[in-house]
């Protein structure tokens, strides 16, 4: 990744990064795109800290309206871009599957994004379609001056108190989780540092936090790229593909191998409907 300062604007290229592929895949459900003159633009936020930016070329970036201090001590690590995702698809390739997903999708990048807004969102995810989850985040940081509600403001929030989100059975949930995080039942900076199969375990003990949601908010939001969210189309990839497992040189990164899986085989699979 190499980047310069052009006036207020920080100008970006990376040519593992495609903003479409991984602003709207379903990782992080607070960015909009907007119309614009380049190829794609997207106006969002990483808890509340906002950002617009927009795709020009194939591998070209510009950062609208941020400053190079801003840039540097948190969209570089949002945008995980000090990682080597060329690296990364290379031994990835080494599997014909993973290649095939590789090539289909190569710009997807890992959000690294806040614990406690992973958790809320993916709570808030459960047997619901994108545009809903948007929609329920939106009144959520609406309720709060436009933005996303600390452990402390949202721990004083009740099921019925919630009525606003619209969100149904999910408003219990995410009374829980905030309550057992304010009561510091629930340590998320804890849980990040756990071994796997306690983290794991950690979180579930919120409700309504199963197993896809413990491994999405462990590797969207705490950045154990060994988590590995399955859902139904996953499921189809494992058992098509993987019927005597996930490859072994590919588990410890498996969450980011995950992303280029799910997209190859919704794809393949709606050309093939």
């Amino acid at each position: 990744m190499d980047y310069r300062v052009q006036g207020r604007d920080i100008i970006v290229h990376e040519p593992d990064l495609d903003l479409d592929e991984t602003l709207d895949c379903g990782q992080a459900f607070r960015w909009k795109k907007i119309p614009s003159d380049y190829e794609c633009t997207y106006e969002g936020a990483f808890v509340n800290d906002r950002l617009m930016v927009s795709q020009t070329s194939k591998s070209n970036f510009i950062f609208h309206n941020t400053s190079e201090n801003d840039f540097v001590s948190k969209w570089i690590r949002y945008f995980d871009l000090e990682t080597d995702y060329s690296e990364l698809k290379r031994c990835f390739s080494e599997d014909e599957t993973l290649s095939k997903a590789c090539n289909f999708a190569g710009g997807i990048r890992l959000l690294r994004q806040d614990s406690w807004e992973c958790l809320i969102s993916f709570i808030i995810s459960q047997n619901n379609n994108i545009p809903r989850i948007k929609g329920i985040i939106d009144r959520l940081c609406e309720h709060y001056r436009g933005r996303f509600p600390d452990v402390n403001q949202l721990s004083s929030e009740t099921e019925e108190s919630l009525g606003y989100l619209r969100s149904g059975f999910r408003a219990k949930y995410i009374a829980d989780a905030a309550s057992k995080t304010a009561n510091n039942e629930i340590d998320l900076a804890k849980i990040a540092s756990l071994p796997i199969d306690e983290a794991r375990t950690a979180l579930k003990t919120i409700k309504g936090v199963g197993p896809k949601v413990a491994e999405c908010v462990l590797l969207f939001g705490m950045y154990r790229t060994e988590a590995f969210p399955v859902d139904v189309w996953i499921k189809r990839v494992l058992a098509q593909y993987y019927p005597n497992g996930f490859p072994e040189f590919a588990v410890e990164k498996g969450g980011i191998a995950q992303q280029y899986l799910f997209h190859y085989i919704r794809s393949i699979t709606k050309q093939g409907e």
